[in-house]
């Protein structure tokens, strides 16, 4: 029972990643790269946001990735009429007892999918904001802790949408990433087909592939990955640079950057290695920017103007040498 607790060698990481992507990849065809992305934000601590048009598979993939983990899971489907208590929970009369009882709202779980998060009100959003920084809750008064790990896999329709509302910058700024799923290839839709027909069931079986003490142990591991200081510098100069740019209102701010060293380090983990290197800075650097920045009002309508500052951003700073030592 001891051995499990200790952290696994970065080989290991990489070896469970791959049992973890080949479960999630019954559900989720042809997107292995997507599928890559979120495990390394997962494992990074963050949470996920998606954006994308419906009926892509963004529900499926998060409840995919609990199952395959092994976490509790809990969804909420947010709608317009949504309250802030309905995700928290709150405290309810109990007459036989003459006393007031907790009903834990459906936040209290490993992992909890925010279906269609903008289409609620801004209020109820912001329900979100404290849960997702300080991985707790507060009620009547009251901090309750939420499980750990603890994480917040949200998908929003584009804002165009009818009916949706954009999130709040300091929301946005809480996912460490922000991606997207787009459209199956010809070959992996024909793929999809064939197995829903194969199955007759429109239910994919998942299994669990991963112990909750291997989830705590390869996030341990990543905390021993070597960054060196000219990465660093490289990741706060691509950060400046967005700070910097004309077409920018706000750039990324410091938890940018943080999430940026997190994430960088978690591929690093996944690749199996024991550093850094620029190429996986480079890999999230729009994952993990794009969705922070306020662009100047004239850009406001261009969906992937975001995207195009940080690329253009990252290709203009210097990419540092690592020597071996």
């Amino acid at each position: 029972m001891e051995q499990k607790t200790d952290a696994p060698t970065f080989e290991n990481v990489r070896s469970t990643c791959d049992r973890i992507s080949a479960e999630i990849e019954r559900a989720i065809i042809g997107k292995t790269d997507v599928i890559a992305n979120v495990l390394v934000a997962f494992l990074a601590g963050g949470h996920i946001l998606f954006e994308d048009l419906p009926g892509l598979g963004k529900t499926v993939a998060a409840k995919s990735l609990a199952t395959a983990l092994g976490l509790s899971f809990k969804r909420i489907q947010f709608t317009p009429d949504l309250l802030p208590g309905d995700i928290t929970g709150g405290y309810v009369y109990n007459r036989k007892d003459e006393t007031f009882v907790l009903r834990k709202g459906p936040i209290f779980a490993h992992f909890l999918l925010a279906d269609e998060i903008n289409r609620a009100s801004p209020r109820t959003q912001s329900a979100l904001l404290e849960a997702m920084q300080e991985r707790h809750v507060t009620i009547e008064g009251e901090t309750i802790d939420l499980p750990s790990p603890f994480t917040v896999v949200a998908t929003q329709n584009p804002i165009e949408y009818e009916g949706t509302f954009p999130l709040p910058e300091a929301q946005l700024d809480r996912f460490m990433v922000r991606l997207s799923v787009g459209y199956p290839s010809a070959d992996a839709e024909q793929e999809i087909l064939r197995r829903r027909r194969e199955r007759k069931t429109a239910d994919v079986t998942i299994h669990g592939a991963v112990s909750e003490d291997e989830i705590h142990a390869m996030r341990a591991a990543i905390e021993e990955i070597h960054i060196a200081e000219e990465i660093e510098r490289y990741i706060v100069g691509i950060v400046d640079g967005t700070r910097r740019d004309r077409r920018v209102a706000v750039g990324a701010s410091p938890r940018g950057a943080l999430a940026l060293q997190d994430l960088a380090r978690a591929h690093a983990a996944v690749e199996g290695r024991e550093f850094v290197i620029p190429d996986d800075v480079k890999k999230f650097a729009v994952a993990a920017l794009a969705h922070r920045l306020v662009l100047v009002p004239d850009l406001w309508t261009e969906r992937a103007a975001a995207a195009d500052v940080v690329k253009s951003v990252v290709d203009a700073a210097p990419v540092p040498v690592i020597r071996e030592t």
